[in-house]
Parts: structure tokens; sequence; C-alpha cells
């Protein structure tokens, strides 16, 4: 992620100073009665949003850049993952197992959802139409509830592979497996324990992505990678007999 020059700003950062004071005041609210009343800051970008919006989104700004960005790529392969997982358990066997392992405290129910560690129903009519699944890597153990009508509630829950998130890289360097595939080819299936886009596979291994691309096409052929589009990516995925290959 680029760092910002000095009086730049980024969509983000321009779509948080635009947020209206009345929704700034809102949020803040919820805070207060959730935390018993709010600190000196909050109390100050209460009285003044539109002004002190601006030094919120620059301590973001550095939050960012100090805290996750070094370490986004990982973070975001698991989170990527995660989704590639709850959008092929739908379209294998319905929406009604989406929730099976999403967490133990959530349950579906003929018609309703049950969140175990709740306080209070909520009624299709007081949340409004949808709901947001977010996958998250940083909610801890359990999930949370965000309901601010007119948006859709959301659940924020944490990722599967969350807690491999830190663990070493596997040892890419089988000699066995490069003998048979090239040392290039066993590579890129030992760093597809979670799905990723051709770009992201080049900055994890150091292969240009012309070598990435025509390595997956291979690996693709030979049924041991499948591909999947995401949005405006297309991420890759081991398949069970490449999970075999490299158990074996």
């Amino acid at each position: 992620m680029p760092v910002v020059q000095r009086g730049s700003t980024r969509p983000g950062q321009t779509r948080i100073r635009a947020t209206p004071a009345a929704r700034v005041r809102q949020d803040l609210d919820r805070l207060g009665d959730e935390q018993g009343g709010l600190g000196p800051r909050s109390r100050a970008l209460y009285a003044e949003p539109e002004a002190r919006l601006i030094r919120v989104t620059e301590e973001i700004e550095a939050y960012w850049e100090l805290a996750l960005a070094p370490y986004w790529v990982r973070v975001r392969g698991v989170l990527d993952a995660d989704v590639f997982h709850r959008s092929r358990r739908v379209a294998e066997r319905g929406p009604g197992h989406l929730f099976d392992d999403l967490h133990p405290s959530v349950t579906w129910a003929g018609d309703a959802l049950r969140l175990a560690r709740r306080r209070g129903s909520l009624s299709r009519g007081t949340a409004g139409p949808g709901l947001v699944l977010i996958p998250s890597a940083f909610t801890g153990p359990v999930p949370f509830t965000r309901v601010t009508p007119p948006d859709p509630p959301q659940l924020a829950y944490p990722a599967r592979g969350t807690g491999t998130l830190w663990d070493p890289r596997p040892n890419t360097r089988s000699a066995a497996l490069a003998a048979v595939l090239g040392r290039s080819r066993s590579r890129l299936l030992a760093e597809l324990e979670t799905p990723a886009s051709t770009s992201e596979l080049a900055r994890r291994t150091g292969l240009s992505r012309a070598g990435v691309s025509q390595c997956l096409t291979a690996l693709r052929d030979a049924g041991l990678v499948s591909a999947h589009r995401a949005g405006r990516s297309v991420l890759y995925a081991r398949t069970a007999a490449a999970d075999t290959l490299l158990a074996g």
C-alpha cells in the first residue's frame, strides 16, 4: 500500500470525512451506551464531527501502515478462503447449510437464525432486509452483531484458518515432488493452502506473473488446481487430488 503524501486523501478517507454529523453522533451514542460513557476525545468528536473526522482518518491511516499493511496479504488470503468455502457450501448444499460450521453459537433452525450469546431477539421487520456476513481475523473467539437500521444487520465472525494465520510457512522444497512437477509448480501447490490469485502468488514466491500463470494452467489441466472468479479476481485452489499428492 503506497504511503499517502501530505495533503492527499484516498477514497476511503474522503467517504469517512463526508459522514453526516447525525450518523457520527448516532454511532457515538451507541458506543457510549455499550461502554458506560464517552472519553474526552469521543466527546470532542461528538461536538465537532466535521472538524474532528480529519484527525480520525489520519489516525486510521497511520494504524493501517504500521499494524496491518505488512501482513495484509496473509490476512486477505484467509478471508478470501473463508468466502470461497461459504460460497461453495451454499452452491452444493443450499443456503440453510451456510451456518453449519460458522460458529458453535450460531444456528439456523427452520426460518430463524439463532445467536446463543445475543441479548434479546430481533425480528425481520426491525432489522431490515438481508444479512451481511463479515469474516474477520480480529473478532476474537466469538462473533458479534451490528444492527443500525436502515442498513441490513451485520454478523462478524472468526474466519476459518485464523488460528493458523501466523504459523510458519510450510516447507515448500520437497525434492521428490519437485522432481516430478518441477520446482515452481510444487512451490505453487504448497502456497495454495488457501485460495489465491495469480498476482498474489507471484508476490509470495518471487516468480513472474507470466510464469505463475503458465504453471497454474498446467496444474489446472492436470486436475490439481481449480479456478473460481471472486469479483474482479480469479482465485485458484488446490483440488482433492493435489491435497492427496502433497500429503503423500
